[in-house]
Formats: C-alpha cells, structure tokens, sequence
C-alpha cells in the first residue's frame, strides 16, 4: 500500500529495543474476547515493538506539549494521549485494546493509561427505535456523534473528570443510570467500529482526535467465520442467564438463531464493514492484518 511501510512478523519482531515483557499465560486469557486466538508468541513479536513504537509517538507529543509551553509563557492542562482502535466486528479490537492498556502500564509504570470504548455512545434501543434505526444498530447514523464530540472536546481541553456513558453487551443497550469517568489519563485507548470514520458533512471528525490509530484488518470469508463462531459460543454461554440478552435465542430451535445470525451478518455487519468501516484503513496510523487463526501476519506503518 502506498504511504505505508510493510512488515512481516519477523521483521517487525526484530525493531523492539525492549526486552520481552513479563506477563502471563492467565492474565493473557483475562484479557482475550470471546472468540479470539492470541498468545504469548504474540505478544512478544507483534505487541513489543507496538508498544514500543508507541511510546516513542508518545513521547514525541509530550516534548513537542513541553516545547509549547515554554513559547508561549502560559500554563495549560496538556491532553493525553489517544490511541484509536477500529476494524469490524469479531475482528480482535477488543482484544488488541485491553492487551495494548496491559502492555503499556506493565512496561511503563509511570504511565496511567485508560481504556473505553465508542459503545457508550450509541443511542439507546428506546432511542433506536423511535427513530426506526434498530435495523441499522452499529450503522454511522445510530451513534450519538455529536456526545461523543464533545465529550472528545473535554478530553483535549483537560478536564480532570469526564462523565461517559456505558454499553453492556449482555444487555445489548446503553446501561441506564451508569457512567464511566475520565479522570487525567496519560494515554486514553478508545476502541470501536467506528473510530475512523467520516461523519456527516459539518461534524467534526473524530479521529482528528488521535494521536494514534490502529486499525485489525482480515478478509471477509475469516471474519464471518469468526462472527459465527463467536456467535455459538455465546448461546452456549448464556443458555442459563435469563438476563442476558441471548438468553432466549440460546434456548430456542439452533437452527433458527444461526439463520438469524447469518443474515445479521449479511444485511447488517458486512453492509457496515463495506461500505464504513473498511473504507477508513487506510487513515489508520498502523495496519495489523490477520489471516487464519487470527495470526498476524503483515503490519504497515503509515509514513510520518
């Protein structure tokens, strides 16, 4: 790809200056999302030098706050840093971002480092409804983009304690009375579908945001086979919960809640994927593609 530097993994292994970090088999499977294929192996040729790399931008941006300062004789509250994580859905963000928040606080301790993800700021199902979106949960037009704007604002302007709402994937809705804060990270992760996208015209796009993007990249075929087998093991996994929101599909005929998860695929996730989310890889920072068991198998790095 044009503007991009490409890797194998044994050429991007080969860039970390930093020894192997110490984590674990259990606190890597703490962290894995259902579905996901993830180990030590990569963490150790994949994640190492990420993170590394990160901290150097990090860095950069801290000097670069430091030397602004310093021109202009005035104190400020400096931003933190962001990093962005798209891609479609069963891809791995989740996993990716929980790994990256892990990686960096283990090897910089100095550092506070929050994670969230873009969930929160979808409208809630009432809301979805009244505005006959239901069908199009997860589309551009089903987020609240101008909420995640401004709380993106208070972010950059510093404010030592930023109210988000929350989304609970076994509600799958907006938890109501329940909220996230914000509380002067040094590095902010934000995770979601919708990270790099272009929103309307006259909104402010929100990965102007970021100091930093990443977006997991695989082939249609693999992550329809990843959304289904997810899919299965989430029935199986909420078979006795009947809060959950898959309880009843878990208890009903098989057949009929595969065939619904086959045209939620096709009418709703792989529309999505075509047409706004996989348009947005190329303005990512940092391009991770998988292939089959989620391997990793070529990384580009967007020239500066």
């Amino acid at each position: 790809m044009r503007n991009y530097t490409s890797f194998n993994r044994n050429e991007w292994a080969k860039l970390a200056p930093l020894d192997k970090v110490n984590i674990t088999k259990e606190e890597l499977a703490d962290i894995k999302s259902l579905g996901d294929v993830i180990d030590l192996t990569d963490v150790h040729e994949i994640y190492t030098s990420l993170i590394s790399y990160l901290h150097l931008v990090y860095q950069q941006k801290k000097n670069a706050q430091k030397a602004q300062i310093k021109f202009l004789h005035k104190s400020f509250s400096p931003a933190p840093f962001i990093i962005g994580i798209s891609g479609s859905v069963a891809v791995g963000k989740s996993t990716t971002a929980r790994l990256l928040q892990l990686l960096l606080s283990r090897t910089y301790p100095e550092l506070k480092v929050h994670l969230m993800t873009t969930d929160g700021f979808i409208y809630p199902n009432e809301e979805l409804k009244r505005r006959n979106l239901m069908p199009r949960k997860g589309f551009p037009e089903s987020y609240d983009m101008a909420l995640l704007s401004n709380f993106l604002r208070d972010v950059l302007s510093g404010k030592s304690d930023i109210v988000y709402p929350l989304y609970s994937q076994e509600l799958s809705d907006i938890v109501p009375g329940k909220y996230g804060h914000l509380k002067n990270p040094d590095v902010l992760i934000i995770e979601g579908i919708n990270t790099l996208q272009l929103p309307e015209s006259g909104q402010v796009v929100t990965s102007d945001f970021f100091d930093f993007s990443i977006y997991i990249d695989a082939e249609e075929d693999l992550i329809e086979k990843w959304y289904m087998q997810r899919f299965r093991k989430v029935l199986k996994l909420n078979k006795n919960k009947p809060d959950n929101f898959y309880y009843k599909m878990a208890n009903g005929p098989l057949e009929d809640a595969i065939q619904l998860a086959e045209e939620t695929w096709q009418m709703v996730n792989l529309v999505n994927l075509r047409e706004y989310i996989a348009p947005t890889k190329q303005r990512a920072s940092l391009i991770l593609h998988k292939t089959d068991g989620h391997l990793i198998d070529r990384i580009y790095l967007r020239h500066i």
